[in-house]
């Protein structure tokens, strides 16, 4: 008898629960699906695990989140069996962690690879989520689990004449496996945010000639990257607890958190010096471990601001390129703040180049490179560093429809309805890892997923003990949370600039404040009080 079938005839296969995605969040939600002795599967359309990293090879992508804390912290024999390079690794060392520990926990064997989900149907008839993919798979599940990512939707530009390019084009979010050589060649990169900012350094040291096609100049803090030494990674074992507790009460789920004093309560040689200390120290927490206000009080921001504008200034020889380069119009880290190292500077190398996109747009794509308003630049590579349909695009293509079969693009075409990030009403027992409306983006996303999957997890516990077999947020809690994100929201000065946190970088996308800025700690609070209060705002049936 054959074993072959036509692709879409084979039969469903029936499991607790669907995983789809195999980063940090899908890893982690089979190992604890595992130990909780719930049958399931895992689909990732990427060729082995990783998610973000394994997609994300581009020159010098790197995290913005220190290794020590970048990781998880489920296992402690893990925590000391692993040793990080540096402060901030790139993306092949943190591809070999999340490949150690999905070989040291034997999670590989729980996905299918190369496997993309195309549909997933709620069953109202039988209480089941009806889980197709590309390649023909068949699952019938009980919960489904999406642990796509916030960032895993890379953007092309619509831009005229792509397809008639002579040379290779790429996008940062999708790079090739094999090795990428620039040597001798005319680049082009479109796009400063933040894979354009850690890749242009590093594309202008290979490249005979860089162009860089800039649309916003974007503020960018040193990352003050280095190795760490042997003393410096004992020291981290050895305190590694403590500093995972600060973690999961910080504000930004890193091992700081924010002054408890006023910038405008200083002078400004006191504030001037606190700018520079932090400044010297590097990473996020120049402006994330840094003074209360900045990001709420438009004049404290504009101090941290003219800081950094002035930092720009003194590192870019040539004053038009620095204006070019230098931010106005929107508040500093209201856009997603860049870590760097040596951005700045790059642009005074004599084989970069750069076009202000506002002031000479560009109109199409020609056999031979990009045509501007005013001139054809020759290339032989283009790079899109041009961003994601952040946080629900992931979301909305994978087919999703719940009750009524109303896809979930439907529903949030207003913009994500959500409790607290995880669950949507109309779609009972679908469960999104640092989905819309929680903290995700807004800091270390390790800690934000362990907090998810292990609400979740405890969550499945919960309806198992008490016989519940559907899950589903109330309209007054979705109402009420949705109310609740968009009021933090508004108290800050977030909402005054055009960035993916509001969906500005989609054309056609609703413009919505899509995470949580309540801050990781107090939003761990809130859910620990939901669940608690035996999960209260979900109905359970």
């Amino acid at each position: 008898m054959s074993d072959v079938h036509a692709a879409g005839t084979l039969p469903a296969r029936r499991v607790d629960a669907v995983v789809i995605g195999a980063g940090f969040a899908g890893l982690y939600a089979v190992y604890k699906l595992r130990a909780m002795g719930l049958s399931h599967v895992g689909f990732e359309q990427g060729g082995g695990v990783g998610g973000t990293w394994y997609w994300n090879r581009y020159p010098g992508a790197s995290s913005d989140s220190e290794s020590w804390v970048y990781s998880y912290t489920f296992s402690p024999e893990l925590e000391q069996a692993w040793t990080w390079s540096c402060r901030f690794p790139g993306q092949a060392e943190i591809l070999s962690y999340l490949e150690h520990v999905a070989e040291r926990f034997d999670l590989r064997p729980a996905f299918s690879f190369n496997t993309r989900v195309i549909a997933a149907v709620f069953d109202e008839a039988r209480n089941l989520w009806q889980v197709e993919t590309a390649q023909g798979d068949r699952v019938e599940a009980q919960f489904l689990i999406t642990a796509v990512g916030c960032l895993s939707s890379a953007q092309v530009p619509q831009i005229p004449g792509l397809e008639s390019f002579g040379g290779k084009w790429y996008h940062t979010g999708h790079w090739p496996h094999e090795d990428v050589d620039f040597s001798g060649l005319k680049v082009g990169v479109i796009g400063t945010g933040s894979s354009g900012i850690q890749s242009i350094p590093v594309i202008a040291r290979q490249a005979a000639h860089l162009t860089v096609f800039q649309r916003t100049p974007n503020f960018s803090v040193p990352a003050r990257n280095a190795p760490l030494s042997s003393e410096q990674q004992a020291e981290l074992k050895r305190n590694i607890r403590e500093i995972r507790e600060t973690c999961r009460w910080s504000t930004i789920g890193q091992p700081y958190d924010l002054k408890p004093v006023d910038a405008l309560s200083l002078s400004p040689a006191e504030l001037r010096a606190q700018f520079e200390a932090d400044w010297a120290k590097g990473g996020f927490e120049w402006m994330f471990g840094s003074f209360r206000d900045l990001l709420v009080d438009p004049r404290a921001n504009a101090l941290a601001a003219d800081f950094v504008r002035g930092k720009i200034r003194d590192a870019v020889t040539d004053p038009d390129t620095a204006r070019k380069l230098t931010p106005t119009g929107y508040p500093i880290g209201t856009k997603r703040l860049p870590l760097d190292a040596d951005y700045f500077e790059t642009f005074n190398r004599d084989n970069v180049r750069l076009i202000d996109l506002r002031e000479t747009p560009i109109e199409a794509i020609v056999p031979d490179g990009i045509r501007t308003s005013v001139e054809t630049v020759s290339l032989d590579a283009i790079v899109f560093a041009t961003g994601f349909d952040a946080m629900t695009g992931p979301l909305n293509r994978l087919g999703i429809r719940g009750r009524g079969g109303v896809g979930l693009s439907a529903k949030w075409t207003a913009g994500p309805q959500t409790y607290l990030g995880l669950c949507t009403r109309g779609f009972p027992n679908l469960f999104m890892v640092t989905g819309p409306g929680s903290p995700s983006v807004l800091g270390n996303m390790p800690t934000s997923i362990e907090q998810h999957v292990d609400f979740i997890c405890d969550f499945l516990a919960h309806a198992r003990a008490t016989g519940a077999t559907l899950i589903e947020p109330t309209a007054e809690a979705e109402a009420e949370w949705g109310a609740h994100v968009k009021e933090l929201a508004a108290g800050t000065l977030f909402p005054q600039t055009d960035s993916w946190y509001m969906g500005a970088n989609i054309p056609g996308k609703p413009r919505v404040f899509l995470p949580y800025i309540g801050g990781f700690g107090t939003y761990r609070q809130l859910c620990q009080a939901v669940a608690e209060r035996g999960y209260e705002g979900f109905c359970l049936s």
